[in-house]
């Protein structure tokens, strides 16, 4: 198959799948068979950021355990020149007072807004931002004090819809932030992947010690 297909098919799976885990609402069930999925398609597509030497011994990634504290809902403040914007357009410049653009490998991305939730009294504030390109899309990176130690020093992701990887809104509308399901980018596993990192203020300020560990 071309490589572009079978960059098409993994996208399409790794979308079905946090379709899958969106449905059954919160919990540990939901998340340890995203992980199952997740883990099958690493050990096995030919788009896998597994290097393939690895992928036959593959068993799967490490996880910090389940802990539902870390499953928060972020109402997204906009940025001033963002509020009333309207519907986005792809590749269109930023508004007067927005963020500046994020550069990257994969693209540019810009700061529409940040995500505000709270947990056990402390408030956390992230960038979120839009893929200024075609079709565009939400993303979320992050950094913590994990990073470098248990996590990927370039910090680890929540978001990027344009690779399927999201968990939807609650009925209000607020942003499903669990960070159960944080993942780390492709170039954590191989370098020769180039990859989007977390912005300097993409910060949790306390340990996040939910999501996946260092492969």
């Amino acid at each position: 198959m071309d490589a572009h297909l079978e960059l098409a098919d993994f996208r399409r799976q790794v979308a079905a799948n946090y379709a899958r885990a969106r449905d059954p609402g919160p919990g540990p069930e939901a998340w340890m068979a995203w992980r199952i999925a997740r883990d099958a398609l690493f050990a096995s597509h030919p788009q896998s950021p597994v290097p393939d030497d690895r992928r036959p011994g593959f068993s799967g990634m490490d996880f910090f355990p389940h802990d539902p504290t870390w499953r928060l809902m972020a109402t997204v403040e906009p940025l001033p020149g963002e509020a009333g914007a309207g519907r986005p357009s792809p590749g269109a410049p930023a508004a007067a007072g927005a963020a500046a653009v994020v550069s990257s490998p994969d693209g540019m991305f810009r700061a529409i807004g940040v995500a505000v939730a709270t947990r056990g009294g402390q408030e956390i504030r992230l960038p979120l931002l839009w893929l200024e390109a075609y079709g565009g899309g939400l993303f979320l990176p992050f950094r913590d004090p994990t990073n470098g130690d248990e996590t990927y020093g370039g910090g680890r992701y929540l978001l990027d819809q344009a690779k399927g990887a999201d968990l939807g809104t609650d009925a209000g509308g607020a942003l499903v932030l669990d960070f159960n399901f944080a993942y780390h980018p492709s170039c954590a596993h191989d370098p020769r992947w180039t990859c989007p990192l977390a912005p300097s203020d993409a910060v949790v300020p306390v340990p996040v010690t939910a999501g996946e560990l260092l492969p």
